[in-house]
C-alpha cells in the first residue's frame, strides 16, 4: 500500500470536511473541546482555511482513496511551514501512514522549519511527532482540565542544498 499526496481545491471542501469530522470525533468524546476540536466545526470553516492565501491542503491517498489531509500554512519570507491540522480517519490510523505523510510533505515543501501543535494527553501522537525529529517547545495551552495543547518545532535542511 502506498501514501500520496493530492493538493486539495475549494471544490474539494466538503471531502476534507468529512474527513477532518471522523478523524477528529473520537478525541471531541474524549476530551469534550467543543470550541476548538475540528470534528465541531462546519464546512465554511474549512472553506474559509482554503481561501487563505498561504495554506494548501493536501489529501493523504491511500493507493488512491482519500483516507485523510494535512493542512500547510506556509510563510515564503521565513520559509517556515506549520502543520494545522493533520488527520487520518481511525480505520487507517496506527500503520504508518502519518510517517510516510510527514515525510512526503516535508519535502515537497521547501521549509527550513515546521511548526505544528498536538494533545499533550495524547502520548502517542506526542511519541509520533518526537520519533519525526520534532521537539517540543515548552509552550503549552491549557484548553479544559482534560487537555492540553502542547507545541513542537523542528528546523529542516533540505537534502539537496
Amino acid at each position: 500500500m502506498r501514501i500520496s499526496l493530492k493538493k486539495a481545491s475549494i471544490r474539494d471542501a466538503a471531502a476534507i470536511h468529512r474527513l477532518q469530522v471522523a478523524s477528529f470525533l473520537p478525541l471531541l468524546h474524549k476530551y469534550r473541546d467543543y470550541d476548538t476540536n475540528p470534528a465541531n466545526e462546519d464546512v465554511e470553516r474549512v472553506i474559509d482555511r482554503l481561501k487563505q492565501p498561504h495554506t494548501t491542503y493536501y489529501f493523504i491517498m491511500l493507493d488512491g482513496v482519500q483516507i485523510g489531509a494535512i493542512r500547510i500554512i506556509y510563510d515564503d519570507e521565513a520559509r517556515r511551514a506549520r502543520i494545522s491540522p493533520m488527520f487520518i480517519i481511525p480505520e487507517h490510523q496506527g500503520r504508518g501512514y502519518g510517517q510516510d505523510t510527514i515525510a512526503l510533505v516535508e519535502d515537497v515543501v521547501d521549509a527550513e522549519c515546521w511548526e505544528l501543535d498536538t494533545i499533550l494527553q495524547e502520548e502517542g501522537n506526542c511519541y509520533f511527532y518526537e520519533k519525526m525529529g520534532y521537539r517540543r517547545m515548552g509552550v503549552t495551552r491549557e484548553i479544559n482540565d482534560r487537555m492540553t495543547i502542547v507545541s513542537y518545532e523542528k528546523s529542516h535542511r533540505r537534502k539537496n542544498q
